[in-house]
Order: C-alpha cells, then sequence, then structure tokens
C-alpha cells in the first residue's frame, strides 16, 4: 500500500483504460484526479498538483507528445508515458522529450503499481525544483516562460525559451548539440549541429548577444555551446 497523500494524475482518453487504471490506483491508495484530453490535463495539472502524471499519447486535440513539452516547460513532476505503440523509436522519443518512464498497451497491475512506486521514489529524492533564475542581466521565471533582460522582457519562440532554458540550468557547463536538440526541440528526428547553430545565433541577437567575443552564450568549437553568467554591469 502506497502513501494516501501520492496524488496521481491519469491523462487517458479511453473510457475502459482510464477506469481500469484510476481502480487500480485508488484500490493501492493513490488519490486519483482524472483528464480526458491535454487541454484538460494542463488545466488539473495547475489544480491538483499531482506527484506523478500518467500520460497517454494517443489524445485527441493536444497529443501526449505536446502535452509532455508543456508540462516540462512548467514542471519536473515525474511523468510516465502510455501507449499502444511499441517501437524504440517512440520510447526513445518520449525519453528524450522528457517522460521518465513508458508503458505499452497492454500492461498488468503488478507491472503499472512497480513502475508507478519507483517514480515515486525518485520524485522523493529529487532537489526542489527551480522556478526562477536570476543572474546580474537576466531573470528568467520557468513556470509563466518570461524573460527579462536588465529589467525589460524579452519575447522568445517556444524552441527559444526552451534553449535558453538548457543553457541557464546547466550554467558554466558545455551541453553538446545533440543534448541541447534533446532538451530544446519537440520532435529531435532529423535535427542537426546546423539548426542548433541558427537557433543560437538567432537567440543571441534577440538578447543582444551577438558578439561572439562577448556574448555570454559561448560557442566552443569542436564540443557545443555554454552559458556563463555575467559579471554586473
Amino acid at each position: 500500500m502506497t502513501d494516501p497523500a501520492t496524488k496521481v494524475l491519469l491523462v487517458e482518453d479511453e473510457e475502459d483504460i482510464r477506469a481500469l487504471v484510476r481502480t487500480v490506483l485508488s484500490k493501492a491508495g493513490y488519490d486519483v484526479t482524472e483528464a480526458v484530453d491535454g487541454r484538460e490535463g494542463l488545466r488539473a495539472l495547475h489544480e491538483a498538483a499531482p506527484d506523478i502524471v500518467v500520460l497517454d499519447v494517443g489524445l485527441p486535440d493536444l497529443d501526449g507528445w505536446q502535452a509532455l513539452e508543456r508540462i516540462r516547460d512548467m514542471s519536473d513532476v515525474p511523468i510516465m508515458m502510455l501507449t499502444a505503440r511499441a517501437t524504440e523509436n517512440d520510447k526513445v522519443r518520449g525519453l528524450q522529450a522528457g517522460a521518465d518512464d513508458y508503458l505499452t498497451k497492454p500492461f498488468g497491475r503488478a507491472e503499472l503499481l512497480a513502475r508507478l512506486e519507483a517514480l515515486g521514489r525518485r520524485a522523493r529524492s529529487r532537489p526542489q525544483t527551480r522556478t526562477t533564475y536570476v543572474d546580474a542581466v537576466l531573470r528568467i521565471d520557468f513556470e509563466h516562460r518570461r524573460v527579462d533582460l536588465e529589467g525589460a522582457e524579452v519575447n522568445l519562440t517556444p524552441m527559444e525559451f526552451r534553449l535558453l532554458r538548457a543553457l541557464v540550468q546547466h550554467s558554466g557547463q558545455v551541453l553538446s548539440a545533440e543534448q541541447l536538440v534533446a532538451q530544446a526541440w519537440d520532435d529531435p528526428t532529423g535535427i542537426g549541429a546546423g539548426r542548433v547553430k541558427f537557433t543560437v545565433l538567432r537567440l543571441r541577437r534577440k538578447l543582444g548577444w551577438e558578439d561572439p567575443e562577448t556574448s555570454p552564450i559561448e560557442s566552443v568549437r569542436g564540443f557545443g555551446y555554454r552559458y556563463r553568467p555575467p559579471a554586473s554591469p
């Protein structure tokens, strides 16, 4: 029996599967909140503040991949994807996009509970997630996706925001083009180093950091990119 306080958000459009999972989890002591599509799931994420999200891939309107991307823009809550597709490419896509686990339908009760229990342990061991980043010139509100440069708001596209977020969250660390693709692109298939370079240049322009010699977003030849927080002006 799991801790009754453990809250699970179940986002699944198939009524029979949703009912089955709800019954299994409720009997195991989980507090279950349900949503039937991606948009309803995002609203429930704010309202219920779940400890774990179980997210179906094949949702109507806003599908599981899109919902996963938006959840990851706001939260590090553990996410287990449910899908009828068992190909390796699908699993890799989900894990690269920020999912913590991937369960293929049909699945057994014992496997579902064991995986959720593991996600719960992992969540309890995680450090508190930062909701903001601040340095001498930059302030980023991750939850509301707002970027302020020296007090003035800068409008970034979702991809530019995710790229900047990846860089500042690994401040001082060199990230390869492949690592940035995995963290910033919704669909990393076919995205190469050239596309990353172009997006970095565009991000620098928007932030007024075009000069590569002084830009806090550094190019490290042969390795990738690094964010070095600027000193106070």
